[in-house]
């Protein structure tokens, strides 16, 4: 990870009430997304919260998949600011909506205080789509596979 501040802390305020990424939303979850060291991947580390179980000692699959959303999404935005050489919140906006959400579990993640990592790479960008690979891992172990589809939104400048 680099020392650079996180997706999610370059947002515009207008962006930021997310409840699985929002730095606005008091509720919410707080992912922090950030490039890899070769800049190939977004990588992320969640602690969950006791509240966050789904059967006793695992992490709730909703969760599992707000995580992969968020992060996914977070990734898309910054992989498209990197590409048209502007800096995450520079006007005008660049946003992404989730089109498709496709997770699979492939065993139960722990509920542990060392928490879970996030690891999403693009796969494949097509005009305002884009395809990515997103895997939780627990201790090291591939527990889930998210394959999401987000969808580029251009918003108007603020004020307008």
């Amino acid at each position: 990870m680099t020392t650079a501040p996180a997706f999610q802390d370059q947002y515009l305020d207008a962006r930021a009430d997310c409840w699985g990424c929002g730095r606005n939303n008091h509720n919410g979850l707080y992912i922090k997304s950030y490039w890899s060291a070769d800049g190939q991947e977004a990588v992320a580390h969640f602690t969950p919260k006791p509240e966050h179980t789904g059967h006793k000692g695992v992490l709730n699959g909703g969760i599992i998949a707000t995580l992969m959303d968020c992060h996914s999404m977070g990734l898309a935005m910054a992989h498209a600011h990197r590409e048209e050489g502007r800096d995450i919140g520079t006007e005008p906006l660049v946003t992404y909506v989730t089109g498709h959400l496709t997770v699979n579990y492939l065993k139960p993640t722990p509920l542990t205080e060392r928490g879970v990592e996030l690891r999403a790479s693009i796969d494949e960008v097509d005009g305002r789509k884009t395809w990515m690979t997103c895997r939780l891992l627990a201790d090291g172990v591939e527990t889930a596979r998210g394959r999401v589809l987000g969808i580029r939104i251009n918003e108007p400048p603020s004020g307008a």
